[in-house]
This record gives C-alpha cells, sequence and structure tokens, in this order.
C-alpha cells in the first residue's frame, strides 16, 4: 500500500508539472510585484521554431561594418562615411543626424595632453557594467588614442570589486541612494549615488591591480584626487604611496564641494588616503597622464531613474570640477520585468527624459549617450524590441546618442546564443555578459564612436559646405559629375590603404 500511495505521489507531481510547463506563461506570471518564472512549452515551441542567431556570423559582419579600405582619393573616404552615418546600423544614432555632434568633445581630447587636463567620460549603467566590465574596454582604447591612464573614478567603498583596482576602507560609512544600504538623511550622494561618511577620522586604501583580465593602462597611476563636500573646520587628507608620504592637505568648513589632487612625481602600486574630521567622499580618482578618464559607476537594480533624487548642486559643483565632457547611461534591462504594456513603455520614457533634463543642466557642457539594453533571457522579452525602438527615439527627440546594444549583438534571441557561444560571451542568467563578452561589446562600442572622431579629423581638410553638400546627395546622385562639381579637394589621404579597427 506504501508503494502505491508514493507512486501515486510521483505521478501526481509529474502531472502537475506538466500542466504547469503546458500552461504557464513564457513571459512570466506576475505576483506581489514579483515575476515568477517556470519552463512553459510556449517558450519550448518558440525556441523550437524561431531561427538561430548565428553568434560568428553576427560578430563578423559587425566587424566588416567598420572596416574602410580606401585609395588616395578623398571621395573614396567620403563615401564612406557617408554609408556609415546613414546605413550602419551599428553606428552610434546622433539626434537629427547632426555628425558634428561630438566635434567640441573630440577637440578638447585632443587638446588634453598639450594643456595637462583630464576629461571625464562618466558610464553609468546596471549590473552589466559591474566590475568595470565594458567601461575597462572604452577607457584602454581612448586612452589609446587621446592619452590618460589609470583606473579613473572609484567610490570610497566598493562592495563588489572590479578588475581594474583594489580598494578597502576603514571607519567610514557608506550611504547609497538604491539597494539594501544605509540612507542618508539628506540627498548629497554625488556623482557615483553614493558617499562615505567620515566621523573623526577614516581611511581609504588602494593596490594597483594585478587581476588577469585588467588593462595596462589602468596599472598606471600618477594623480591621485579626492571629491568631497561638507567638510569640517581644519578637516585634513593625507596621503602615503609606496612607503612615501605627501603633503598634507587642510580645508576650511566648507558645505561646497571640493576637489584635492596630488601630483605624484612616479607611479605608484599602492596607498593610503588619510582623513582627519568630518566629511562627504564622493568619489576617490585614481588617474595618470592627462588625456581622457572612463568612470564606472554601476548602479545594480537601476533603471536610470535616480538621478533627479541627487542634490542638483552637488552634482552640477562636481561634474565642473571634474571636467565632466560625455554621459553615458547604459540602462533599461532592469525596467523589462514592469513592462506589460506599451502604456508602461511610455511612462517609463516620461521618466528618463525627465533624468536627461536634468544632466543637462547639471552638465551643461557634457555630450550624453544613451546605450539600449541587450537581448536577455533564453527567449526575446515580449516587449524587449519596442522597447529598444522607444528608447532610442526617445534619445534623440532628447539631444541624446544612442547605441543599439540590442541589435548589435544579433537581436532577437541572440542572448541565448551568446550562452551556448564557445568561449561564452554572456553567463548562464541569460542576462549578464562574460568578460569575453562584454570586451566584444566594449570594443564594438569604441569603434563605433572612434569612427566619427575618424570623421571629424577628415572633415578638417574639407570645406564644411562642401561636406554637407556631398553627405546629403544619396547614393544614386553621388557621380563622377557630382564629385567634380562639389570639387573634393585631393591630397594625401590619411586613410589610404587603411582599416578601422
Amino acid at each position: 500500500m506504501k508503494t502505491i500511495r508514493t507512486l501515486l505521489f510521483i505521478f501526481s507531481i509529474i502531472v502537475i508539472l506538466c500542466l504547469g510547463w503546458y500552461f504557464f506563461p513564457a513571459e512570466g506570471l506576475a505576483i506581489g510585484g514579483r515575476t515568477l518564472r517556470f519552463p512553459s512549452y510556449a517558450e519550448d515551441i518558440s525556441n523550437a521554431t524561431k531561427p538561430t542567431v548565428d553568434v560568428d556570423r553576427v560578430l563578423n559582419t559587425v566587424d566588416k561594418s567598420f572596416e574602410m579600405t580606401c585609395s588616395d582619393n578623398i571621395l573614396d573616404s567620403m563615401r564612406f562615411f557617408r554609408s556609415y552615418l546613414k546605413e550602419n546600423p551599428n553606428r552610434i544614432y546622433l539626434p537629427d543626424n547632426d555628425y558634428t555632434y561630438f566635434d567640441t568633445l573630440f577637440l578638447q581630447l585632443e587638446q588634453a595632453q598639450r594643456q595637462g587636463k583630464t576629461f571625464r567620460i562618466m558610464h553609468y549603467g546596471d549590473s552589466q557594467i559591474e566590475m568595470d566590465r565594458i567601461s575597462s574596454v572604452l577607457r584602454q582604447k581612448l586612452q589609446e588614442f587621446f592619452g590618460g591612464s589609470g583606473p579613473s573614478m572609484i567610490p570610497a567603498i566598493q562592495p563588489v570589486g572590479t578588475i581594474s583596482v583594489s580598494q578597502n576602507a576603514d571607519n567610514l560609512d557608506r550611504y547609497t541612494i538604491i539597494g539594501n544600504n544605509l540612507r542618508a538623511p539628506h540627498n548629497r550622494y554625488g556623482v557615483m549615488a553614493q558617499f562615505g561618511q567620515v566621523v573623526g577620522s577614516g581611511s581609504i586604501k588602494f593596490v594597483k591591480t594585478s587581476n588577469s583580465n585588467a588593462f595596462e593602462k589602468a596599472k598606471e597611476i600618477t594623480k591621485v584626487s579626492v571629491l568631497l563636500g561638507r567638510t569640517s573646520k581644519g578637516f585634513t587628507a593625507a596621503l602615503r604611496c609606496d612607503g612615501k608620504s605627501y603633503k598634507t592637505k587642510t580645508l576650511p568648513a566648507k558645505k561646497s564641494v571640493s576637489l584635492i589632487t596630488w601630483e605624484l612625481p612616479t607611479e605608484v602600486a599602492k596607498g593610503t588616503l588619510t582623513f582627519k574630521g568630518n566629511a562627504e567622499i564622493y568619489a576617490v580618482l585614481l588617474d595618470g597622464k592627462p588625456g581622457v578618464a572612463v568612470d564606472n559607476v554601476p548602479l545594480r537594480g537601476c533603471s536610470g531613474t535616480i538621478f533627479t533624487r541627487i542634490n542638483e548642486e552637488v552634482m552640477r559643483q562636481s561634474f565642473d570640477l571634474l571636467d565632466t565632457r560625455l554621459i553615458i547611461m547604459q540602462f533599461g534591462g532592469n525596467y523589462m520585468a514592469s513592462i506589460k504594456s506599451t502604456k508602461v513603455i511610455s511612462k517609463y520614457m516620461t521618466d528618463l527624459e525627465r533624468q536627461i533634463r536634468y544632466l543637462h543642466r547639471v552638465a551643461p557642457e557634457a555630450r550624453i549617450l544613451f546605450i539600449g539594453p541587450s537581448d536577455m533571457g533564453r527567449t526575446t522579452k515580449l516587449f524587449l524590441p519596442e522597447l529598444n525602438d522607444s528608447l532610442r527615439v526617445m534619445s534623440q527627440r532628447n539631444h541624446v546618442a544612442y547605441w543599439d546594444m540590442f541589435n548589435v549583438m544579433g537581436g532577437k534571441g541572440s542572448m541565448a546564443q551568446w550562452v551556448k557561444h564557445n568561449p561564452p560571451l554572456a553567463g548562464p542568467d541569460h542576462i549578464h555578459f562574460t568578460f569575453r563578452g562584454a570586451q566584444e561589446i566594449g570594443t564594438y562600442l569604441t569603434r563605433s564612436f572612434t569612427t566619427y572622431y575618424d570623421f571629424y579629423k577628415l572633415r578638417k581638410h574639407v570645406p564644411s559646405d562642401k561636406v554637407i553638400e556631398f553627405i546629403n546627395l544619396d547614393a544614386a546622385e553621388d557621380s563622377i559629375r557630382t564629385a567634380r562639381r562639389i570639387k573634393l579637394p585631393v591630397y594625401n589621404n590619411p586613410y589610404s590603404n587603411r582599416i578601422i579597427r
């Protein structure tokens, strides 16, 4: 009798699981603000019937879309850039198709080394960029172009380690605007959406990275800075690196944001910052030679709608002191669980527009680039393509550039194939990239950005009216006769026989 009951129990469990598999919705079931997921018949049928994304073919196509082999005739280069601006699906989409959108930024980055300055790029994102993934690739590549080094900005307390620097803190309290952490009785969270509170004394230690995934430029530290505010009278900050002490900095009682900096004569491997007094530590900057710095600011669980909750004056003062010239927002994936209709997408766009207007106010000299979400899950989320398209339209409507990561990686169903790729380019959660996958994404982002820089350099040799006239031509109108009428100059083309990498 007991055997029969046991068999009946096992059989009933199998029946329940089969019923759940057959009837459970592929997009999950929302209960109490959470989404329950279960393998489903609809999902398996969808996987069986939809075409499989060939990741290697996708990546090869993206590679080829950036390639440009030119003759000495400048006309060939202009044709490539015109095609890139209008047709390349892997390009950065610019507001109003304005190819001069990044020109001011490029000019400043070119001048940075000569002026002895470092201009900063703030890369905000969700957990997809944790551990300095994607940001580290962009940093290394741009520092090769424009100079600069070091792991860039770090918070006072870093609960999730990164590949680019090791750190720890003593006697500081961490306050964050999101997550299961302490909340401050005010909104002065600063540019990293968190700060370390010093009361009496505290210290922050950093060590040059030894992580095998780290890039070489991140290991070069010759400048240490601290961004802080609300300092008490006689507040002091001292720095000791590799056994050598540097001049102690003393600040008066000050409510506004301050930036204190130590220029070091040689590269250092480790250091300790020691504080005496009270202050809010918004960030520590570990930089090197003048050039460009790319600051990684991961906000786990965030959908990009928290900026307006941060004190506007603190943000404005910080971005000004830091010489921030580009803000990257990489969000959207965390919002997918909330989307049950296009009406919800519309509400999200309204929320994001408020954030963008806020960032335009607090960082008026900075351009903004929005990176859309990746594909995710074992099957394509129901509203993910619609969300991606809405984000692109919203960005361009608000004078923000947009990079379509969803389609760059292959679009619908691509994440499952990135997971299955050998070696894996995404993790088993079907959400986050592996380090190798993040490097692919970071490389393509950089190549898209630097292609605009190459076009910027080429345009220095061509009268602006001729560029406008040629870019506005349709391919069908581009004949030898038309080219002669426009009279593009012939010179020693720097892109001759060159392939953009």
